[in-house]
């Protein structure tokens, strides 16, 4: 079983900041390095997986988990994504609002304190390109609010408003009972999915750029089998046996519109200390054929996103319905 947690961030800009096409990559660097400044008690150690305190590190925990038992390596998936703001390139002035989305899955929902901890880190590192009026220096800006919100209802809860004194609120979550409704109200004969950021999906080693059915039911089925394993509770025993039927089935779906297009988009990894690309479809495609066992799946996918890079927003899509 897993649960996910999702939470909006609204924050004011205080000194001009700019963002390029897709900030996932600009977010979630600035969460690691608001996380690490913040708890990280071993700062000489070159990386999280050189440091004899990773498994007991919130920072480790959440932004570069480890497993050495991990059959396809270190790297195990990570337990959030981030939900840039959607759209071009853009300028904000001071005074604007700037919002943006985290997604925590299953038990590591139990390090969210840490993530609110660290907002005054967050905030002192800035955002997006440095800027000539800011002395070379990144956006500022001040978290307003985070709220606790559903997913598939819409409902909100506030968990932290700047300035007073942090209230415990109950957490709002999505659980397979939510998924298995939404999956439901989803057609059987027709799906349109709508990809919001950039989806770059990897079959037999080759990068897809014309998506077909069995190539994102096979990242799908990964990803969350993966996510389940690592963060839930193990018990859908019932959907991990149905893959194989899954994958065969997905050969015999169509598709009856494409209308994605490729977005190229790099990002900076200062893991990496180079460019990585990040680019990937985007825009609507339609699928048709007997999609009555695939609902479930793609209604998690709405939650977890697809393909590579989901951490920094990437692989984000939307059923239209």
């Amino acid at each position: 079983m897993l649960t996910t947690h999702h939470f909006l961030f609204t924050a004011e800009v205080v000194s001009p900041l700019e963002l390029d096409d897709h900030s996932g990559a600009a977010l979630r660097g600035s969460l690691f390095e608001g996380l690490w400044k913040r708890f990280c008690t071993n700062k000489a150690s070159p990386t999280c997986a050189a440091c004899p305190l990773h498994n007991v590190c919130p920072v480790s925990s959440l932004v570069a988990p480890l497993r050495e038992e991990n059959p396809r390596g270190r790297d195990i998936p990570r337990p959030y994504l981030i939900l840039p703001p959607l759209g071009e390139a853009r300028r904000y002035e001071p005074g604007k609002t700037l919002i943006f989305g985290l997604t925590l899955f299953g038990s590591i929902i139990q390090l969210l304190p840490y993530v609110i901890m660290a907002r005054n880190s967050l905030e002192a590192l800035g955002l997006g390109r440095k800027l000539p009026e800011n002395k070379g220096r990144r956006g500022q800006f001040r978290i307003k609010s985070i709220e606790s919100y559903h997913h598939f209802t819409g409902e909100r809860r506030s968990i932290y408003q700047q300035g007073k004194t942090l209230v415990q609120t109950s957490l709002l979550q999505v659980t397979e009972a939510d998924v298995e409704i939404r999956a439901t109200s989803l057609p059987t004969e027709q799906i349109t999915l709508n990809f919001l950021t950039p989806t770059r999906i990897i079959d037999q080693d080759q990068l897809i750029r014309r998506l077909a059915f069995r190539s994102l039911v096979l990242r799908l089925l990964e990803r969350f089998t993966s996510l389940v394993a690592t963060y839930g509770e193990k018990s859908t025993q019932e959907q991990q046996a149905s893959e194989p039927d899954l994958i065969k089935l997905a050969k015999d779906i169509t598709c009856q519109k494409d209308e994605t297009l490729w977005k190229d988009v790099q990002s900076y990894s200062h893991r990496q200390h180079r460019l990585t690309p990040v680019s990937g479809i985007t825009g609507q495609i339609t699928f048709t054929g007997e999609l009555a066992p695939f609902r479930e799946l793609l209604a998690w996918g709405e939650l977890i996103h697809v393909g590579r890079s989901a951490v920094k927003g990437n692989g984000w899509y939307k059923i239209v319905v």
